[in-house]
């Protein structure tokens, strides 16, 4: 700071140094004058200078400081206080621009809230005559419309699904219920919801699940198997999916495996950004690459690990590690 206190008045300080040299120059090409006096008076005038200069300093720089220190946000309340006409000029303006500012977010905010209230309601309102179709439908004798037609339901179900998850993520934390979860009903409860199209693509699953229980949210955690067991149909031909739990070194991995065309190696490290489609097949116009973004959001906040195998051709092995109980104490305790 005080370098830029120095180099702020660096105009002034040559202007007197300048005026210094004129008058030992005067001194020197004058004999009327006492050179003697003149040095006496640039030496004394010189340390009221850096006095001066120490004073304002002191008196200066404290507004600048904690201008500099004070966080990057719209709270007023921490802005420092001006102490001189041109201080006063910056708190001023800068108020005057931090308040518009802070109006302008809060009616964006409103009109946010808004929109996503309003989105969910239509959300809601959508599936009642979704429901209604799916009822209609089931009545239908002709099995392959009746297949065609629950095959294009579900996706406008599943669509609908991740919008509104898509909506609750940023309040996912107030949404949170961490309790000991059963993985049998949960697991084939997704499965039975995919059930029309696994028999229009020719898969069966094959399940293991050794270890049961997991520490976990049960609404969350279905939004992640549904997207993965998606994933793995869409991508995958006449095969059978595994899923299997075992319980390693005090944690449960659950695996999902499929026999799918897999994922280019130079994807990998890109298959959570959001609106990432794969570089192997881009003209699939269907991918939104919203699913697994949606899914490691919601993984983060349940405290679940990812890993990922995947080979082209060979199809892809997605582990879901879950965390200990004591991971979620630290959590609440914090």
């Amino acid at each position: 700071m005080i370098r830029r206190f120095l180099l702020e008045r660096i105009s002034w300080i040559l202007l007197i140094a300048g005026l210094q040299l004129l008058a030992l120059f005067m001194a020197f090409v004058d004999q009327a004058v006492p050179l003697t006096s003149v040095l006496y008076y640039t030496f004394l005038s010189s340390i009221l200078v850096i006095l001066f200069l120490f004073i304002r300093y002191r008196k200066e720089t404290p507004f600048y400081v904690a201008l500099e220190e004070r966080d990057n946000d719209l709270d007023l309340t921490t802005f420092p206080e001006a102490d001189s006409p041109f201080e006063a000029v910056i708190e001023r303006n800068v108020c005057e621009q931090m308040e518009q500012l802070k109006q302008e977010a809060s009616r964006n905010q409103i009109l946010l809230e808004q929109e996503k209230d309003e989105l969910l309601s239509w959300i809601h309102e959508v599936k009642t005559p979704l429901t209604a179709m799916q009822l209609i439908i089931d009545r239908l004798n002709d099995y392959k419309l009746k297949s065609q037609l629950t095959f294009e339901w579900m996706r406008i179900h599943f669509l609908l699904d991740q919008q509104l998850h898509q909506k609750r993520i940023p309040f996912i934390e107030n949404d949170l219920y961490i309790e000991e979860v059963n993985l049998e009903p949960l697991v084939f409860n997704e499965i039975k919801s995919l059930k029309s199209w696994c028999m229009q693509k020719g898969i069966g699953f094959d399940i293991d699940l050794q270890a049961e229980k997991v520490l976990s949210d049960a609404k969350w955690l279905s939004f992640i198997l549904r997207q993965l067991l998606t994933n793995a149909i869409k991508y995958s031909g006449p095969s059978e999916i595994t899923l299997a739990s075992v319980e390693q070194d005090g944690r449960i991995h659950l695996t999902i495996q499929d026999e799918g065309r897999g994922i280019d190696p130079r994807d990998l490290p890109r298959i959570f950004e959001k609106g990432f489609t794969s570089t192997a097949d881009h003209q699939d116009k269907a991918a939104t690459g919203m699913g697994l973004y949606l899914t490691d959001r919601i993984r983060q906040a349940l405290k679940i690990t990812f890993n990922v195998d995947s080979r082209l051709g060979e199809g892809t092995t997605f582990t879901l590690v879950f965390p200990k109980e004591n991971e979620f104490t630290k959590l609440r305790s914090m």
